[in-house]
């Protein structure tokens, strides 16, 4: 209401309200028939509006889904119902636990209004100060290694080579196995030397596609030659803050343990960027809380992770491979920590996806270089005028497929 004098204010669009909200939000009618949508709902089912919008709850969930039952029990009672931690599941979005209110849409009858809470964020942040614990951990043993371990070793294998000197045919076969472990002992450490290094990191502006385009090239041409390459870009994202070398790094690191998961026939990596917005952390030293916003994801078609591996897959010397030193994801949450980011992991069968959330490059803030604002990041991405744009789209932006 408006005081005299004033100018009344614009009517309120509704629409841009629910389109506002971070959770996802879908309108079903009396026959289930999906009539409204929002952005994040978009997000969840990976698919745009338009296409939403052709389908019914029954084509996004099974039948014998929670939210199947909680909406004929709404249509029934003609009250609000909630459940928590409920399994929404399909192929496309693979599986996600999430709190779901169901509420009738008194105007219409039959009609629901489904609201769905993503249970990630918190996760997000549990599982991070987890990683970061471990990463912790790893660097004073790593301190400890160097100084008490590899010097010691340094006189074991001169010893071996001395003996070697005057050592009949059959000892020189144990002397040389002495020098041969001494060296793999050493190269290990010298491996996790690097959680030790409390260096301050170099930082600056990264343009994150030049990075997963070399890393795509340098697979292509050794480790992952016979594996199927998909691309989906953001085009118009800001540059990352961060460091190239370790970016480089971290994604060669898990492109190589995809390329080693996925099968010998059929096997496809996707690389991914997005922007997203929510995702805050605090950071010590930091005044301000840290905008996660640039969202990179790295998913391969493998068996997936064992569940007894999921809770300590970052921890360090975990790993399925019987060569593996398993400190491979422990580096990767380190360097992701380093630049205040966040790396989680979504596995199920034929569907793993390693998800990094990062800080974008202050000064394209202060430029006024966010997403949509053209940027290109140097890739030649064309994009179809007429194409649907929406997040589930099969050709979304910058999609593009490199053959084996």
């Amino acid at each position: 209401m408006s005081l005299p004098g004033e100018q009344a204010p614009p009517a309120l669009d509704l629409t841009a309200v629910l389109g506002a909200l971070p959770d996802p939000v879908l309108v079903a009618d009396d026959r289930g028939q999906i009539r409204f949508t929002n952005a994040a709902a978009e997000q969840f089912f990976a698919a745009g509006a338009s296409v939403l919008c052709r389908q019914g709850l029954h084509d996004l969930v099974p039948s014998d889904s929670p939210l199947a039952a909680l909406v004929g029990q709404v249509r029934g009672e003609r009250q609000t119902v909630s459940e928590y931690g409920v399994e929404i599941a399909n192929p496309r979005i693979g599986a996600h636990t999430v709190n779901i209110q169901v509420s009738p849409l008194q105007e219409h009858a039959g009609w629901v209004v489904v609201h769905l809470e993503q249970r990630t964020i918190a996760s997000k942040m549990y599982r991070q100060l987890t990683h970061r614990g471990a990463v912790r951990s790893i660097t004073g043993i790593a301190a400890v290694l160097a100084h008490e371990v590899k010097n010691p070793l340094s006189g074991i294998r001169g010893a071996a080579q001395l003996l070697e000197q005057n050592a009949s045919t059959a000892d020189r076969e144990l002397t040389r196995l002495i020098r041969d472990e001494t060296d793999r002992i050493c190269a290990l450490v010298d491996r996790m030397e690097v959680f030790s290094d409390k260096r301050p990191m170099p930082k600056g502006p990264v343009n994150i596609h030049q990075v997963l385009e070399h890393v795509r090239k340098v697979a292509q041409t050794g480790f992952a030659r016979g594996v199927r390459f998909i691309e989906r870009y953001d085009p118009s994202l800001p540059p990352v803050l961060g460091s190239r070398d370790q970016l480089v790094q971290v994604f060669l690191n898990l492109v190589k343990n995809a390329a080693e998961a996925v099968p010998a026939g059929g096997g496809e990596i996707q690389i991914s960027t997005a922007y997203r917005q929510g995702v805050r952390l605090a950071v010590r030293g930091r005044r301000e809380r840290l905008h996660l916003p640039l969202e990179v994801c790295v998913q391969d078609n493998g068996p997936g992770v064992p569940e007894d591996l999921k809770p300590h897959m970052f921890d360090p010397f975990v790993t399925t491979k019987a060569s593996g030193t398993g400190l491979g994801l422990a580096l990767v949450a380190k360097i992701i920590g380093d630049h205040g980011g966040i790396v989680e992991c979504d596995s199920q069968p034929r569907r793993t996806i390693f998800r990094m959330l990062l800080p974008l490059h202050e000064a394209a803030l202060d430029q006024g270089l966010a997403p949509g604002a053209g940027i290109d990041q140097g890739l030649g991405i064309d994009q179809d005028p007429g194409a649907d744009q929406g997040p589930g789209a099969d050709q979304g932006p910058g999609a593009r497929g490199q053959g084996a």
